[in-house]
């Protein structure tokens, strides 16, 4: 299962309502709703997880 990017919902890519390739990536959805919205403006839906620009605070006491 994978998540659809613009709702949230679990989708089985294997029976996914369609599908849309961004940046090397293909992203599964739920409805051709959640597509059509994805591919108008997909920098909205997608998540940047670039990890090397992500630091982690820990606070001591």
């Amino acid at each position: 299962m994978v998540n659809d990017p613009v709702c949230g919902m679990d989708v089985d890519p294997k029976t996914a309502a369609g599908q849309s390739n961004y940046k090397g990536r293909t992203y599964y959805f739920c409805s051709l709703g959640c597509k059509k919205a994805f591919d108008k403006e997909p920098e909205k839906y997608v998540k940047t997880k670039d990890h090397s620009q992500h630091h982690h605070l820990r606070v001591r006491k």
